[in-house]
């Protein structure tokens, strides 16, 4: 993992779930062939409906027309993230998109283990709303190691929750990685 991690923020609300991050009808994507692993990229965020709660106003898309990549580095959300099914595309779409950490009030408990597990991004919490204190587009700068969310805009900088035993996990690139290094996989 990066001790830092910058990048534009992207804001949503409350109750983002797992249909909202990859549609169910891209799910027959195979994630093991690569020009189906980047097609999780664009179509990452896309069934986020412009009436969800804390929606960027706008209604900026978060991968814009063909692209397989987004400009956002960084979710910003509210509580419950990715709640819903218990899809493992969820978090490879939002990492396939070039997200590198979402920050959010609550995760579904399946999404933050999705995320840790599969080395695919890094969910950190925070107790502050931030929904309402960051707008999508700010340029955020998250330091790992103290453990802050400082927003380049307003230069007001947040207290986020230590990761704790998860973070030799997403140091370790996931849980196959981590076990190998341990010596619990050969």
């Amino acid at each position: 993992m990066d001790k830092i991690i910058r990048g534009k923020a992207f804001v949503v609300g409350d109750d983002i779930d797992t249909d909202q991050v990859i549609p169910a009808q891209h799910l027959s994507l195979n994630p093991a062939m690569p020009q189906e692993r980047k097609l999780f990229g664009r179509y990452a965020m896309s069934g986020v409906p412009a009436k969800a709660s804390g929606l960027p106003k706008g209604n900026i898309p978060f991968v814009k027309g063909e692209q397989f990549v987004s400009e956002f580095a960084v979710v910003i959300a509210g509580s419950n993230f990715g709640c819903g099914s218990s899809r493992e595309h969820a978090p490879l779409a939002l990492a396939q998109a070039g997200v590198k950490a979402v920050v959010a009030q609550s995760y579904a408990r399946i999404f933050y283990r999705n995320s840790v597990n599969g080395g695919y991004l890094v969910p950190f919490e925070t107790a502050r709303r931030l929904v309402e204190e960051i707008a999508t587009g700010d340029q955020v700068e998250i330091d790992a190691q103290a453990a802050t969310l400082t927003d380049r805009r307003t230069g007001n900088s947040y207290p986020l929750s230590p990761l704790g035993d998860v973070k030799a996990i997403i140091d370790a690139g996931g849980i196959f990685n981590y076990a190998k290094k341990q010596g619990m996989l050969k």
